[in-house]
């Protein structure tokens, strides 16, 4: 199978491509240059991190890479957070595809492995070095046919609980909130005087369907069954839905549209008492909101009850692609570059290697000295995270997660019972017959 450059490079067959590419990832981990440099190619790089500090630290991985290997040229091309399923769908209609896509979940990397899309990963891993990575980090992305369909190229704990110190002093709360009761009581005592309790989201999106998987989960749910039969009617999907329910009249009124970047600002701009994302809500409020930047802290999600334990969603941005980029993926996660790719958005994207996250230029971030036990707590959490498409350590691999998640089954489940008032038992039999629909599909 031969994929179409679009820029006019040469185009490599599949087999080609993993037989110099994987010769290049190792080659290029030693500095050394392979034939592969020699022949005119230019990879394009999909990513939907791209803030301005992380588009600089891209081009500047960009040019070393092109200066080490004559004749390659790199491209990046930022994508988005809630439509990079429909631009990959385009893409690959028009046979458009790029060479290499950064950061988005490893159910993504599960399901365009399972359509004959992207390439294993297993040289990439090899030349990196199995051992060099903090122990299973790599799970995430096994899949049935015993390879790996992508590998991290960092760790994210995207729903962390985000608190505020002094907001929690002065209503007279003791202790950051570890289960639901306590979290509702205490949004309640700080909610008042224009500010809200909570972020949460209701939107009809991916967040919503990401957050509430969590939730459903912190109740003691699954969406499948380890061997992946369709498990969301439950009586713990009830109790998530109750308390999301509960928490609606403490979060603003535009929750019922929020995604990731609504529900980010409404904390760091000292909207809510409590936010619910990832780490880079340290850089956030240290540039935006310099003020209370010093009351900041995180804790895992509160879970219904004690006797269950906390469940955080690991976003893994992966490394995954559909033709030869390889080396450019194994060279993404050398220093000094990749320590500055991390530090461009410092706590948000955390390290997968063990010596980077003990590299002193790393470790000598002020966000990451300033904030180092949220940042060990957040590594600690997001490295024994779960997605939809690798739910615990029991389940299988599904390669269908992507799919259920742009198509937004779970956020209607939230929408229906929450905001619509619709009964939650037909609901829940009608969003089961949809999982069951789209894992047969």
């Amino acid at each position: 199978m031969v994929h179409h450059n679009p820029a006019g490079g040469a185009a490599l067959s599949r087999r080609s491509a993993l037989k110099l590419a994987g010769a290049g990832a190792a080659l290029a981990l030693s500095g050394t240059r392979s034939g592969f440099a020699q022949v005119p190619t230019t990879l394009r790089w999909w990513s939907p991190q791209a803030s301005p500090a992380q588009l600089k630290t891209y081009k500047a991985q960009i040019a070393a890479f092109e200066a080490a290997n004559p004749g390659v040229t790199v491209q990046f091309e930022p994508t988005s957070d809630e439509g990079y399923s429909a631009q990959f769908a385009a893409a690959s209609a028009a046979k458009q595809l790029p060479n290499l896509i950064t950061h988005l979940p490893s159910f993504a990397a599960q399901t365009y492995y399972a359509q004959g899309l992207v390439e294993p990963m297993d040289d990439v891993i090899q030349a990196i070095g199995p051992a060099n990575y903090f122990p299973d980090a790599n799970d995430v992305y096994k899949t049935g046919d015993g390879h790996y369909c992508g590998t991290g190229i960092g760790n994210t704990a995207a729903d962390m609980l985000w608190l505020r110190k002094d907001l929690m002093t002065k209503a007279g709360i003791e202790k950051i909130p570890t289960t639901w009761d306590e979290l509702r009581a205490a949004c309640q005592k700080m909610q008042g005087h224009g500010l809200y309790g909570a972020p949460l989201p209701y939107g009809l999106n991916s967040m919503t369907s990401l957050i509430f998987i969590g939730f459903i989960h912190r109740a003691g749910g699954q969406i499948f069954t380890p061997d992946l039969q369709v498990a969301i009617d439950s009586d713990a999907t009830r109790h998530a839905l109750a308390f999301y329910a509960s928490m609606k009249a403490l979060c603003p009124p535009g929750a019922t549209s929020y995604s990731w970047g609504e529900s980010l600002t409404a904390f760091t701009s000292g909207a809510t008492a409590t936010g619910i994302y990832a780490g880079r809500v340290l850089a956030n409020v240290t540039a935006q909101n310099p003020a209370i930047a010093p009351s900041v802290t995180c804790a895992t999600y509160p879970t219904i009850s004690a006797a269950v334990a906390p469940w955080t969603f690991n976003d893994f941005p992966s490394i995954f692609l559909p033709d030869v980029a390889k080396r450019f993926a194994a060279f993404l996660l050398q220093p000094p570059g990749y320590v500055d790719q991390l530090l461009a958005a410092p706590g948000h994207i955390l390290p997968v290697l063990t010596q980077i996250a003990e590299n002193p230029a790393y470790l000598a971030n002020p966000i990451v000295r300033t904030y180092k036990a949220e940042v060990e707590l957040m590594s600690k959490a997001a490295a024994g995270g779960f997605n939809l498409g690798f739910e615990s350590p029991a389940h299988k691999p599904n390669p269908k997660a992507n799919d259920i998640i742009a198509a937004n089954t779970i956020a209607e489940l939230v929408q229906r019972v929450i905001l619509n008032g619709e009964d939650a038992k037909a609901v829940l039999g009608d969003t089961s017959a949809k999982l069951e629909a789209l894992m047969k599909a």
